[in-house]
């Protein structure tokens, strides 16, 4: 491999530039080659309108696909959540590093709970902020089931916009994502951590994926053998099984779909994977909340069939009625 810089390219956002940033330190490590960022601005990122207006998924995506396929980058990092579940051809996801924490947090006013935050409200009704329908359906539902009073809001931004709906006083907090708070240096913020018992997180949350031209030159596939080695089976085997749920089920990245796939060990050995997934409406009136477990899957067939078995136990139980406008 040649010592010429490899262009990575990535969104302009302070977090896509911090998970960037990572990504292509790790990819010198094992190319020996410098790596420059190359900034792309997106749909997603220029659009004021909510995610599920403008469809969501591959909003985030295209603009550095595009970039990729005209050879203006040699590869690009997303966040996996915001890939769309089928996979380009003449594009290949070349590794899934190690997942970061996959759960949802919340950054509150006063270092509240969630569980106290309505009760110290002057209205006695906590506004939650989040522009995600699957976690406006847990959270309606947590609250029902457990006597509290919040209204969830739908917002956009980035983090600093969002945290600071909560320090104007605009809301009484806000939901976000641990890996992102944690791959900007402010987890230090956090209120809560909201259990994946409560709210299950979006298919691949907390997980990044690393893309490339499928091998169509040398350089390709030597780009591809290299960006392999940071790749992690286990990791990548547990959102192959949330992604090919989220497929199954017809649903894009804003569709309000939970699922995480845990990995359950005997001391140090990985034996068997746990596929729970929730779809509901965003009032949280009704949920279909279903989950499997089996062996890890060794094989890409193997980790979509995982995933493709328990949405359609999903279906069954009425789970496209409550996805609204379904993705096709």
């Amino acid at each position: 491999m040649s010592n010429k810089a490899l262009r990575l390219g990535t969104r302009r956002s302070k977090l896509a530039m911090a998970q960037s940033g990572q990504v292509a330190d790790a990819v010198s490590r094992v190319t020996g080659r410098p790596v420059e960022l190359v900034e792309i601005t997106t749909y997603g990122d220029v659009s004021r309108e909510q995610l599920a207006q403008i469809g969501g998924t591959g909003v985030f995506v295209a603009a550095l696909r595009e970039a990729l396929l005209r050879g203006e980058v040699d590869f690009a990092v997303h966040s996996l959540k915001d890939l769309p579940t089928t996979q380009p051809e003449d594009l290949v996801l070349a590794a899934i590093p190690e997942r970061e924490d996959p759960r949802d947090v919340v950054v509150a006013r006063d270092a509240l709970k969630v569980t106290d935050l309505a009760a110290s409200s002057p209205t006695g009704v906590a506004r939650i902020g989040t522009g995600a329908p699957r976690r406006m359906a847990q959270l309606n539902a947590y609250a029902r089931a457990h006597g509290l009073d919040i209204e969830t809001v739908p917002i956009r931004g980035n983090v600093d916009t969002r945290i600071g709906f909560v320090r104007s006083g605009e809301l009484d907090a806000v939901v976000l994502a641990a890996a992102g708070l944690n791959r900007i240096g402010r987890s230090d913020e956090v209120t809560d951590f909201l259990s994946v018992d409560t709210v299950l997180p979006a298919p691949g949350q907390g997980a990044l994926a690393i893309e490339c031209r499928a091998g169509t030159t040398a350089q390709d596939t030597e780009l591809i053998a290299a960006l392999a080695r940071l790749d992690d089976p286990l990791t990548r085997a547990a959102v192959t099984a949330e992604r090919s749920l989220l497929a199954a089920l017809e649903a894009g990245c804003s569709a309000p779909v939970g699922a995480l796939a845990d990995l359950l060990a005997d001391g140090q050995t990985v034996k068997e994977m746990r596929l729970r997934a929730v779809v509901g409406t965003t009032d949280g009136t009704t949920l279909v909340q279903l989950s499997t477990t089996g062996p890890v899957p060794h094989t890409h067939a193997d980790a979509m069939a995982f995933g493709r078995e328990l949405a359609t136990e999903m279906l069954a139980q009425g789970a496209a009625g409550l996805m609204g406008e379904r993705a096709h």
